[in-house]
């Protein structure tokens, strides 16, 4: 039986049998994997815990005909220290984790920027240093880009055309002129445009100085884009405080 070996961040898990557990996980060199991690809900298991959401492990699996099997786990990080115990780091890390299971849907496929990007997320929210909804939206942003859905907060989406502009339209893509505007357009304010490319951009002298009004108004302007490009509403974003 062929073994290999990767890092990964733990997205979720499910109960299998009596005693075992389908780990979903994002990792470093074979993206998003489903596997087996047999006798990890029996309280003799050794390394159960290290398989939870939130935590940064390396592993060994053994291929199998339609499942992988775990065949070893050792902690690299554990994330969830540093977010399982306040909400609103726990709602955002969360959201995080739902996004990047479905940004990277295909099973296999090598997804190298979305790992990075994911466990430098966790690490910036495990730290406590910025507000999670600041954490969060930057990494949305940054992950819908990797993805082939980058937003334009400047420049028109639709004809190129140099901002600042008055209108935004998530189904075309970000920022419009007037004559590309389209009906439905929402007319963010000038700091939430503003706003929305330092999140993108990683500018945190400008993402630190935003209202709360603005980078509330973000936030909206964020899920509804990101809900648009995965066809429904992230469940964890309920739970998100905005």
């Amino acid at each position: 039986m062929p073994l290999y070996r990767d890092e990964a961040i733990v997205l979720r898990t499910h109960k299998l049998g009596e005693a075992d557990r389908i780990i979903t996980m994002l990792t470093r060199h074979h993206g998003r994997v489903r596997a087996v991690a047999k006798g990890v809900r029996r309280t003799t298991s050794r390394w159960g815990s290290r398989l939870e959401p939130f935590t940064h492990v390396d592993l060994q699996f053994a291929e199998g005909r339609n499942l992988d099997t775990i065949t070893q786990a050792e902690t690299l990080t554990l994330f969830h220290a540093g977010i399982g115990l306040d909400y609103d780091r726990y709602t955002a890390g969360t959201a995080m984790l739902e996004t990047a299971d479905r940004l990277v849907h295909e099973e296999g496929e090598p997804a190298p920027q979305q790992y990075l990007l994911l466990v430098g997320g966790l690490r910036v929210l495990a730290q406590g240093d910025r507000l999670p909804r600041h954490v969060l939206d930057s990494y949305l942003l940054r992950s819908l880009a990797v993805a082939g859905y980058a937003p334009s907060f400047e420049a028109c989406a639709r004809c190129g055309l140099e901002g600042p502009h008055r209108w935004f339209n998530v189904s075309m893509g970000g920022a419009l002129c007037t004559t590309c505007r389209v009906p439905g357009s929402a007319t963010p304010s000038p700091e939430t445009l503003t706003h929305l490319g330092a999140l993108l951009s990683g500018d945190w002298d400008t993402v630190g100085g935003a209202e709360d009004r603005t980078s509330r108004q973000a936030s909206g302007l964020v899920a509804a884009y990101l809900s648009w490009h995965l066809d429904r509403n992230l469940r964890s974003l309920e739970y998100v405080e905005s």
